[in-house]
């Protein structure tokens, strides 16, 4: 009777001519270099530099920290009029931005333009993208103004949330650059997608509500973010808060700013109207406000923006005392953040014009650019998808549209900040509130749903943290539920139960090809994932499970009971020591059960520490096999034959 139950030999059998290859083991300064490339060298970075004379090589290392001595040397007038078009084009719309997101952050308006003015030339010089355009951004304003504002009072004691901000400035910085040099830049992917969606959202909203003070005329307004609490201080001022010149002067450029949106988004060939309807705005508005003299009917305005370029502010930095650890925090965080964006940005431009950029040699630039901007009374910069976008379709080249971007934030600071006195904070409430408006992407949020369910979640999870709570809620949530899903990725692979494609030597799927055959008195389940200590307990049990309720159901049914328990290990791509003793527990548990386990196509990794651990004499070297139609030739040859 056993020698009935047992699988045929490899070498009995003339239909099995192949066995599992065993790879040639490797030293293990071997397998620790290959793996050490792979997880931090995956790109090849040093592929230039083979075969080249030491002068080329030191050449090339330099141009691999300051890309722009690569390609300078190609560039001509046809690249310099795409570029100047698009720096003027961004630079109309980055100058109304800025004023109102330096407000965003609680800081006065001309450290947005300041923000504007270095960190795009360092990043001229050290970034490997050509479309994206530099500078603050409404989240990354909004996080740092909500984080810096719990630690100090901004209206009290102005100079040291300057200086704190400065070092947030500075440890983003720091963060970013040794994220790329220590090649650590994956760690950013671990924030899914689905999560950035609903934190990008929920930030937009918060960001427009905030707006309301200045679009409303509300000299008191609360400091919490979330959507109860700044709702409630709109409604309870209504009465007697509210100016309505002010929401008159708001509500007509909004319109304006998002009509001007809608057509150019219609029509891209006016890509340029969205840009300067912001500029146009501001012009319009500063009119407005001095030829009716509304400031005296209620209508706030900026009033003073102070002249000239970015004082120096390396000895506000803190580097000593309390702050430094809360300064670390909140830049961290808002580099992370920034990271993201900007990499983001940075892939999705050179995708679609068929170059690539080094993520991590970008975080070095980004890093860097902060640093450097810190030094010089910057807060946080990075990408803009906003401004990208319409430096894109303006025709920008190469990163020259951010030096003359850069250059005409200097003009303007050194020349015509007394024009902007009379500024209503309106316009600049409506300029940032359609500027925000679309990072509510509701059709990514739609394609979530229909792709992921736990997506979804963790999308809505983002969101409804950042607009109840608070954006670092917020992003607390997202990142606890992307780690969340890759735990139950990790911990509870999936499993499925194969059955034989009819007319075919193939095995899929029993709930995708439900026409599949089972095989008389063999189970075929299949482990989807690696078998680590996080899961190799539940594969055994979830094995164990599937026999079960097979067993029952052929008990009841009345058919041959199973004999042979296939795992088709083709996905199984590593196993450690827990995964090894899982495997023996089984295979003890089923030798019990009078159910022989047989083992088919394991991965070199896998192969190697079967025989490493004398698992696979365990098991039975005639019980391992190249294919599920081999093993199952084996188990039943008569079954093979017939279907």
């Amino acid at each position: 009777m056993g020698e009935e139950r047992s699988p045929s030999s490899h070498n009995g059998n003339p239909t099995l001519p192949h066995k599992v290859g065993i790879p040639p083991k490797q030293k293990l300064w071997t397998q620790f270099a290959s793996t050490a490339k792979e997880t931090f060298f995956a790109d090849d970075p040093l592929r230039p530099f083979r075969d080249q004379s030491r002068t080329r090589q030191f050449l090339l290392a330099v141009e691999a920290f300051f890309p722009i001595l690569g390609w300078i040397r190609s560039y001509n007038l046809q690249k310099f009029k795409g570029d100047i078009v698009a720096g003027l084009t961004i630079a109309s719309l980055c100058i109304p931005q800025d004023i109102g997101y330096g407000r965003l952050v609680h800081l006065p308006p001309q450290f947005g333009l300041y923000t504007s003015f270095v960190p795009p030339l360092v990043y001229a010089c050290m970034g490997s993208s050509r479309h994206i355009a530099i500078g603050p951004v409404a989240v990354v304003s909004l996080l740092m103004g909500t984080l810096l504002q719990s630690e100090i009072d901004p209206v009290r004691n102005p100079v040291e949330y300057r200086r704190l901000a400065f070092t947030a400035t500075f440890f983003a910085g720091v963060t970013q650059a040794s994220l790329g040099m220590l090649r650590l830049g994956f760690l950013i992917d671990f924030l899914s997608h689905a999560a950035v969606v609903g934190f990008m959202g929920g930030a937009a909203i918060t960001i427009s509500l905030q707006q309301l003070r200045g679009f409303l005329g509300i000299q008191n307004f609360t400091q919490n973010t979330d959507v109860v609490s700044v709702m409630h201080s709109v409604f309870s001022s209504a009465y007697h808060g509210w100016n309505w010149p002010t929401i008159a002067i708001g509500s007509a450029f909004l319109v304006f700013l998002l009509v001007a949106k809608y057509i150019g988004k219609r029509n891209k060939r006016f890509f340029w109207v969205p840009a300067i309807a912001p500029l146009i705005s501001i012009i319009l508005s500063v009119l407005l406000v001095y030829v009716t003299r509304a400031d005296r009917a209620g209508v706030q305005i900026v009033r003073h923006i102070q002249r000239g370029i970015n004082p120096p502010s390396l000895r506000e930095i803190y580097f000593t005392g309390e702050y430094v650890l809360k300064g670390f925090r909140i830049g961290s965080v808002a580099g992370i953040i920034g990271l993201m964006e900007a990499v983001a940005i940075g892939r999705t431009f050179a995708a679609m014009n068929d170059y690539q950029i080094d993520g991590n040699k970008e975080m070095v630039a980004l890093g860097t650019m902060n640093i450097v901007g810190s030094f010089t009374s910057c807060y946080v910069a990075t990408g803009s998808f906003s401004r990208s976008s319409v430096n894109y379709m303006a025709g920008c080249q190469t990163a020259v549209s951010n030096i003359i971007m850069a250059t005409m934030v200097f003009l303007a600071l050194q020349f015509i900040t007394p024009l902007f006195y009379y500024i209503p904070n309106a316009i600049l409430a409506s300029i940032i509130i359609s500027a925000v408006i679309g990072l509510i992407d509701y059709n990514a949020a739609i394609l979530i749903w229909k792709i992921d369910k736990f997506d979804f979640v963790a999308c809505m999870g983002a969101f409804f943290g950042v607009i109840f709570t608070s954006v670092e809620t917020g992003l607390l949530i997202a990142v606890a539920i992307s780690f969340a899903k890759l735990l139950l990725q990790v911990t509870r692979p999936k499993t499925a139960l194969l059955g034989k494609v009819p007319q075919t030597r193939v095995y899929r799927n029993l709930e995708q090809y439900p026409e599949a055959s089972k095989v008389p008195g063999v189970l075929i389940i299949r482990v989807d994932s690696a078998i680590c200590f996080s899961n190799s307990n539940y594969v055994k049990d979830r094995i164990l499970r599937w026999l079960a309720d097979e067993q029952e159901t052929l008990t009841s049914s009345g058919y041959q009971p199973i004999q042979f328990l296939i795992v088709e290990m083709s996905p199984v791509t590593d196993i450690d020591t827990s995964g090894i003793h899982s495997l023996e527990e089984l295979h003890r548990t089923l030798q019990k059960k009078n159910v022989e386990l047989v083992l088919a196509n394991p991965g070199p990794v896998v192969i190697n520490k079967l025989h490493a651990s004398n698992l696979a004499n365990v098991i039975g070297e005639d019980k391992i096999f190249l294919t599920v139609d081999d093993a199952v030739k084996s188990c039943s040859p008569k079954f093979a034959v017939e279907v």
